[in-house]
């Protein structure tokens, strides 16, 4: 008899095997220690105590030779022989960051932007055209093409030539330049509030999601706080927040700097933050402010979104607080761009409101 044969539950058997569900928890308490492996696998021999996560059969040191064995973390060198992240860790921490901000997003093969323009892409649309030298043969309308042979030579003496030929219209796809603008500022752990961990992750999954399905893309990220500058995106998992105000006018500058360089037409920025500006730089000095919404710091911050949108430089922001008169700025400054905004508080990471004033849209994702 062919049936169901079911066996006794038994809690955290579905979730894989005893070093997957380790290794979920290890990546994830990585990126709260900003890629301190000692201290990581510290809290997880005391999550271990606390919640049996091991057996008698696999124990903590059997998932440290794994990592080991498996290749996700190595020995230092003699000045620091510290265990330390390899980069097929970084890269699984980005993956586990995509998925868990943005849900199962396949690769695409070729990765490129949809426009509303015909031309050389792989998005078939319902016309045809003639064959011009140059096209692909996989857009060959085979049967159509057939019928012009035929219609054109006879059947007897049937012949196919390229003026028989023609091919299915595609949509045009485009390339982009990317700024990943993050904020680092000593406000994103301000209260005993952690921002900077949701804020890594955001930031993680929008890499990932730019370098395996839009690959001809070019991605910049920096990083701001009193001043802005570049950083790879190895070092992600590995940010930390410093003594810093929030001189969003400097990141801006830097990205535009970046971008202005980039022969690419198509530009964005994306910006993750948790709120205003306080600081900026009045020649060699700073001007800083950290009560309320100084209109000084303000105006030149909302000064450089007009000017980005003017140039045709959408800024999506990523809010990673809740705040009354945090969401107020974002607000001021997405509808300055014509931009769009997500806000998602610290608990519900992955479920953001969506504003796009462009459009005109607010949705909840």
């Amino acid at each position: 008899m062919i049936g169901w044969r079911f066996s006794d539950f038994v809690p955290g058997q579905e979730q894989g095997s005893i070093f997957d569900r380790l290794l979920k928890l290890f990546q994830e308490l990585l990126v709260y220690t900003s890629g301190e492996v000692s201290e990581a696998l510290s809290w997880l021999t005391e999550l271990d105590k606390q919640y049996k996560l091991t057996n008698n059969e696999y124990g903590m040191a059997d998932f440290i030779q794994d990592l080991i064995d498996k290749g996700y973390i190595q020995q230092g060198d003699n000045e620091n022989p510290d265990f330390r992240p390899t980069a097929k860790m970084e890269i699984a921490i980005r993956k586990k960051s995509l998925e868990d901000v943005f849900g199962q997003l396949k690769k695409n093969k070729r990765g490129n932007h949809n426009t509303k323009f015909t031309g050389r892409g792989d998005e078939f649309t319902s016309d045809l055209r003639p064959f011009e030298f140059g096209d692909q043969l996989d857009n060959l309308a085979i049967s159509e093409s057939l019928k012009n042979a035929q219609v054109n030579h006879g059947i007897d003496d049937f012949m196919l030539s390229s003026d028989d030929l023609e091919v299915y219209e595609t949509y045009y796809q485009s390339q982009m330049s990317t700024i990943l603008m993050i904020d680092i500022s000593h406000s994103m752990i301000l209260y005993g509030e952690d921002r900077i961990t949701p804020a890594k992750k955001v930031a993680m999954a929008l890499s990932e999601l730019i370098t395996t399905r839009y690959r001809k893309d070019t991605l910049d990220i920096l990083v701001f706080g009193n001043d802005a500058w570049q950083i790879d995106i190895k070092d992600l998992p590995y940010l930390q927040v410093g003594p810093y105000h929030t001189n969003t006018v400097a990141g801006l500058e830097l990205a535009m700097d970046i971008l202005r360089r980039r022969k690419n037409p198509n530009k964005q920025i994306f910006m993750i933050t948790d709120g205003k500006p306080t600081c900026i730089k009045k020649g060699k000095k700073y001007y800083k402010n950290s009560f309320g919404l100084d209109r000084t710091i303000v105006n030149r911050t909302l000064n450089l979104a007009t000017r980005c949108r003017k140039l045709d430089i959408p800024i999506t922001t990523f809010m990673i607080a809740r705040d009354p008169y945090l969401v107020n700025f974002v607000d001021q400054f997405t509808r300055a761009n014509n931009g769009k905004a997500f806000y998602s508080d610290l608990a519900g990471l992955g479920e953001f409101v969506f504003r796009d004033y462009k459009n005109n849209k607010t949705r909840r994702r």
